[in-house]
């Protein structure tokens, strides 16, 4: 099948069938809530055509060795939750053939989609959430579907436990909210004091995960290219070894990365977020179950 949008890789590999593949690449350019900066739904389609100037070696290994599939970009026309129902077609799809999901953002209330599609399959499994922001309010600009509200929908609608990682934004709701709902945190300003403990997750979270990544969780001097940017966030290897140690023995259930806005012109942070995308599958095909 020929993808409009491009496809992960493509000046790599051939296209895959589906039941071949092990990575499942599911694009959605879906941009309806966002509250500061613009251009979220423009990410996926720079991030598949970036993904055609990284090198099938990742440094230490081949990740494309275990076969990747681009699916065709999901509708993102209509309302939120006919969008979200797409989503989680869409990863459904991916799951019937045995495929690990990877969706590549659009704002970041398009891992709800993902995670009732997955909540459906699996049951209970931990999220891991790299962010500048909790994403964790009840709603925001009048929906609780908002990017800002889609934590908020996998804690206490899914009830996922959540742990997050290099937040350094939130409101006092969101304080309130990770006191009563139990959500496990490592925020930036500890991991500057502190470093990186290890081990990172409580010895009780779950054996499954899925990870979701929002760009801005990185500093904006990597990653300018993102709505809301926060200073000080996560170094590139900071984030990379936040990754290994949270991943490592774990079953991955599915991962995105969101939140990308490119910047015409500005191909640096296009290529991080897929470079981004690579390494989790890296990551994958090295230390998880």
């Amino acid at each position: 099948m020929r993808h409009a949008q491009g496809r992960f890789l493509a000046s790599e590999l051939d296209d895959m069938a589906p039941d071949k593949a092990r990575f499942h690449v599911i694009p959605v350019p879906y941009e309806e809530s966002v509250s500061y900066g613009g251009g979220t739904a423009a990410g996926p389609a720079a991030i598949l055509a970036a993904s055609d100037q990284l090198e099938l070696w990742d440094g230490e290994s081949v990740p494309a060795e275990l076969g990747i599939h681009t699916a065709p970009a999901v509708d993102c026309s209509g309302g939120a939750e006919a969008v979200l129902d797409r989503i989680e077609t869409a990863t459904s799809t991916a799951l019937s053939h045995g495929g690990l999901p990877v969706l590549l953002g659009g704002e970041h209330t398009v891992t709800l989609g993902a995670l009732r599609a997955l909540h459906r399959q699996h049951g209970t499994f931990g999220v891991l959430q790299f962010d500048a922001h909790a994403d964790l309010r009840d709603s925001y600009g009048g929906t609780p579907y908002s990017h800002a509200a889609v934590m908020r929908r996998a804690v206490a609608d899914l009830g996922l436990p959540l742990f997050q990682i290099g937040v350094r934004a939130l409101c006092r709701e969101e304080v309130d909210c990770r006191a009563a709902l139990g959500v496990g945190h490592l925020d930036a300003a500890a991991l500057a004091r502190h470093g990186i403990p290890d081990p990172l997750l409580p010895p009780d979270f779950p054996e499954r995960i899925y990870v979701t990544f929002d760009v801005d969780g990185l500093d904006p001097s990597i990653m300018p290219a993102t709505g809301t940017p926060v200073p000080g966030g996560l170094g590139w290897y900071d984030a990379r070894r936040c990754l290994e140690l949270a991943m490592a023995g774990r079953r991955v259930l599915g991962f995105d990365v969101v939140e990308l806005a490119p910047m015409p012109g500005f191909h640096a942070a296009d290529f991080a977020a897929a470079r981004l995308v690579y390494d989790i599958m890296g990551l994958v095909q090295r230390l998880c179950r």
